[in-house]
């Protein structure tokens, strides 16, 4: 009697301790869960349609916290080349994609081509220029031209492979100002420092301060393709991969078509 006393005992004991056990273990898996962060390197010209975006993913995800970095393609890629902490690269261009790709630090099987752009020919809202093609940059009228920095703004990539396709690189190239990003760019154009600016469609949408005079035929620059992905270093790839697929539903992509964009998929 006494050593089945012991034993209901012994197993009241153990089943206590899985109890605890168990509860130990579940509370910090949900804490982690619930305090999920997001951290979402972005190219500029995406920054109005992500802050848009972000409400509505947490609708759905609300354990799941987003913060943005938003600069150059190439400045986030070799940030990310540097160690610098991300847990998803969204670019504006697939060269600088490929570049992390090529070093596996992104998932191939997480990369999606989502959006598309166009590039125009921006001048001050106010400007009396009287343009309406890339060509006339060469007038003498045209002072200051601001575009991308063409190393590693994919946008000034663009620009630069439009010029020489138009054969009009080394007449424009003296009057070129660079800026290290999209909307640096067009803040040069709103702020009449310079006469004209390359942008694309989408960032031009956003200023009442510059009109746009041009829109570049497509066969004259490298497709504009902006491709995401999970990078590999992230340390919550499943909640990037969740981010990612809502980017690419019907909610998400009506804000980008608001804003401009093309659909890739």
């Amino acid at each position: 009697m006494k050593r089945k006393k012991f034993i209901f005992i012994c197993g009241v004991v153990t089943t206590l301790i899985l109890v605890i056990s168990l509860k130990w273990l579940t509370i910090p898996s949900i804490v982690a869960q619930a305090n999920t962060t997001l951290l979402v390197s972005a190219a500029a010209s995406l920054q109005d349609a992500l802050q848009e975006i972000q409400p509505l993913f947490q609708q759905t995800q609300s354990n799941i916290k987003v913060n943005y970095n938003f600069g150059a393609s190439g400045a986030l890629q070799q940030q990310i080349e540097q160690g610098a902490p991300a847990d998803i690269f969204f670019s504006a261009a697939t060269k600088q994609m490929n570049a992390l790709q090529e070093k596996n630090l992104i998932l191939p099987n997480t990369r999606l081509n989502l959006l598309t752009n166009r590039l125009v020919l921006i001048v001050p809202s106010n400007s009396r220029l009287k343009i309406n093609s890339f060509r006339q940059l060469t007038g003498n009228d045209v002072k200051r031209i601001a575009v991308g920095e063409f190393r590693s703004v994919p946008v000034g990539q663009y620009s630069e492979e439009l010029c020489k396709n138009l054969e009009i690189l080394a007449q424009v190239k003296p009057k070129l100002v660079f800026g290290n990003n999209v909307r640096n760019v067009l803040a040069a154009v709103e702020s009449g420092n310079a006469d004209a600016g390359i942008v694309y469609t989408t960032d031009a949408k956003l200023s009442d301060k510059v009109r746009v005079v041009a829109t570049a035929f497509e066969n004259l620059h490298s497709p504009i393709v902006y491709p995401v992905a999970v990078v590999s270093s992230s340390k919550k790839p499943d909640s990037a991969k969740q981010y990612i697929q809502f980017l690419n539903n019907k909610q998400a992509i009506s804000i980008f078509k608001k804003y401009g964009f093309g659909i890739a998929t």
